[in-house]
């Protein structure tokens, strides 16, 4: 029998400022989404003091201030890079990962004969912390389902917990909601209730042609993975993406054509890097535009455009070229834009794509891409950028309470007190 293992940072957001910025412990923390939002990460004190996921910031600032608490901009510079640390760790204590997600990874642990489980996930618990200072709950199981349910009970149980015994494994589902079995969701849960499906026991107890035959083969693999029969294998390497999107809201409204277009050729430029790093090419390009839907004070306007590429391309000029062109089409005056976005689509392998007879060398220029990668993966983000991206930027998203970003940036690093 395998064994795998979720590991999850348990607050990653919180526990990354905390690792560079200790006066944080005990203290009521949260971080908040872009433009300072909503609040999407609490420290165990901001739950305890009842402040709820994404609560609009405006609407717990008055309580945060009372007790004393402290809000933080989100620094996701600093979390991808921590993120990247905790991987490194699990690739030397397990043959095979996959990262579900930046704060969330499966460990394949191979045969577990002669494996003392719980100790090592303990020790997987105590590496992660002594070299990242992030703490980590730690769940295993003989499939991926029970390693999620595992980790559920992890966080009640010293970090560690283990589902392998039938009789275990029985008593944890039957105080499991069918709902929060990991691949359910709200998606079927309604549909299970209605079959009489409550727990996630019942759901393991069903049959398993049953379940295919009422719902979807995904869900029947769920069903005999809760039976503890593993269908569900690792993703050693990501799907291919199918589309990139890079939208963001402004700091401040927008009514200038040419602030949109400074917006959307940051926003070009960042997927275009990420179209790179997937080694991916892109022959559809779309720029959408809107106001504000929820502002009675606005005029609305929502307005997208297209554009089909002769040749794929992963080119950030190339492609800001085009997303320029389009901003005209979709650029009216006279209305306050509050968000805008681009979309790379018709993704194809960067190094068998066919190019055109007559196409310009505009298309493909790998070298100087790899080259302002490479500057600006060392040096930071934007030491070289496009100028179409401007330079004024008053448009950029709200950050006013964001940390330093510690582990990229020189300017940056943690200076040691006197």
């Amino acid at each position: 029998m395998r064994a795998f293992a979720l590991v999850d940072c348990n607050n990653f957001y919180v526990s990354c400022e905390r690792v560079f910025n200790p006066k944080l412990e005990g203290r009521i923390v949260v971080i908040l989404s872009n433009n300072d939002g909503n609040v999407i990460s609490r420290s165990p004190e901001a739950k305890a003091a009842g402040i709820p996921m994404g609560a609009p910031w405006h609407e717990v600032r008055p309580e945060l201030e009372r007790v004393s608490g402290l809000a933080l901009s989100s620094n996701y510079v600093l979390y991808g890079d921590m993120s990247a640390r905790v991987r490194m760790i699990f690739d030397e204590l397990a043959p095979s990962v996959e990262v579900y997600s930046i704060d969330e990874c499966f460990l394949d642990l191979g045969n577990i004969a002669g494996l003392d489980l719980e100790a090592h996930g303990r020790e997987i618990g105590q590496r992660v912390r002594q070299w990242t200072g992030i703490p980590v709950g730690v769940g295993i199981g003989p499939t991926k389902t029970l390693a999620k349910a595992a980790n559920r009970l992890a966080k009640k149980n010293g970090g560690v917990f283990s589902l392998f015994e039938k009789a275990a494994i029985r008593a944890a589902l039957a105080g499991m909601d069918a709902r929060d079995v990991w691949g359910v969701g709200s998606r079927w849960s309604k549909k299970l209730e209605e079959r009489g499906i409550h727990s996630a026991l019942a759901l393991a107890d069903a049959d398993p042609r049953f379940i295919r035959k009422g719902f979807s083969v995904v869900l029947q693999r769920t069903c005999y993975e809760l039976q503890g029969i593993s269908c569900i294998a690792l993703e050693k390497a990501p799907p291919p993406k199918k589309q990139i999107i890079v939208s963001r809201a402004f700091g401040k409204k927008v009514t200038t054509q040419q602030d949109l277009k400074e917006g959307v050729s940051y926003y070009m430029t960042r997927a275009a890097e990420k179209l790179r790093s997937g080694r991916l090419a892109a022959r559809t390009l779309s720029v959408f535009a809107h106001t504000n839907h929820f502002s009675k004070k606005d005029h609305q306007y929502s307005s997208a455009t297209s554009v089909s590429l002769e040749v794929p391309t992963d080119n950030t000029g190339e492609l800001i070229h085009h997303a320029l062109e389009a901003i005209e089409r979709v650029y009216k005056p006279g209305y306050r834009y509050h968000k805008a976005g681009v979309m790379l689509l018709d993704l194809s392998p960067a190094e068998s794509t066919q190019t055109e007879l007559f196409a310009t060398d505009s298309c493909w220029q790998p070298e100087l891409m790899q080259a302002i990668d490479t500057i600006n993966g060392q040096m930071g983000r934007g030491t070289i950028r496009y100028g179409s991206e401007g330079f004024r930027t008053t448009w950029r998203r709200k950050s006013n309470h964001c940390s330093p970003r510690y582990t990229t940036r020189w300017d940056e690093i943690p200076k040691a007190g006197n």
